[in-house]
């Protein structure tokens, strides 16, 4: 049940969006597959009342998303979800960097009407290969996941033409945080990630390190807990996210620590 909301305001959005369209009740009823009555209840100020699984059946054949936030101390939460993201992309532009990949954090564009932003745009100038790396501290929903995902990889060539950057081909690569929320993730869902995601732990590095321009490449990266928390206190002698423009002359990581790193899985 949805106990913090305004169930008013809910069930009077409903109701413009139902005849917004020209609905009757048993019209949006019939498409979410609920009894009138059910519709009813929700647009006489009781949605609260309703779960939230339903309310979302409701509202999802008239465009809208039902959405419940948590909240911790004000913006706290925010913060502490921001900082794990932070972490994550100073990992990957610092894996990138000496394996001469030129990359810019936090890209974001509009290109007619179509708006985001891209975690990690990389180029690799000898071998033409552009990478989208989508960053996340947990796995989404899938559909939240793969389709502004694709958008973005569609997009990419032009936004990196606009930075001078002449690819022939785009590759994509997802970075989660390590952790048995992951894991149950990726598990439920294997064979959408089998798909989706083909390319995996040192295959990705191996990638990384001499990408080829194949068509459709696309990895998932789950850093080991310690190549975590080297970034993580990287970045804590740098506060704040990664530049946004960083230079390709990065140092490479001493090769004895990275011999002692448990490798991605």
């Amino acid at each position: 049940m949805l106990r913090r909301m305004d169930p008013v305001r809910f069930g009077r959005g409903l109701r413009e969006l139902r005849q917004r369209r020209g609905w009757r009740q048993e019209d949006l009823a019939s498409a979410a597959g609920v009894s009138r009555g059910v519709i009813a209840r929700v647009e006489q100020g009781r949605a609260d009342r309703i779960p939230h699984a339903t309310l979302s059946r409701i509202a999802a054949p008239l465009g809208a998303r039902v959405q419940v936030r948590l909240d911790w101390h004000g913006e706290q939460l925010d913060r502490l979800i921001d900082a794990r993201h932070a972490e994550l992309t100073e990992l990957a532009v610092r894996e990138l960097t000496p394996r001469a990949w030129l990359c810019a954090a936090e890209v974001t564009f509009s290109i007619y009407g179509e708006r985001g932003s891209i975690d990690v745009l990389a180029f690799h100038p000898a071998s033409g290969v552009l990478l989208v790396v989508e960053v996340k501290s947990s796995i989404p929903e899938l559909g939240n996941l793969l389709i502004p995902l694709d958008r973005k990889v569609r997009l990419a060539p032009r936004i990196a033409a606009d930075r001078g950057w002449s690819s022939t081909s785009v590759a994509r690569l997802l970075m989660v945080a390590d952790g048995a929320a992951t894991r149950r993730r990726i598990a439920a869902h294997r064979t959408v990630f089998d798909v989706e995601f083909p390319v995996r732990g040192w295959a990705v590095r191996r990638w990384l390190a001499a990408p080829v321009a194949t068509r459709g490449w696309s990895g998932l990266w789950v850093p080991s807990a310690d190549r975590q928390a080297v970034a993580t206190r990287r970045l804590r002698v740098r506060p704040g996210a990664v530049e946004r423009e960083v230079p390709s002359q990065v140092p490479s990581p001493d090769r004895q620590e990275v011999a002692r790193r448990t490798p991605g899985r």
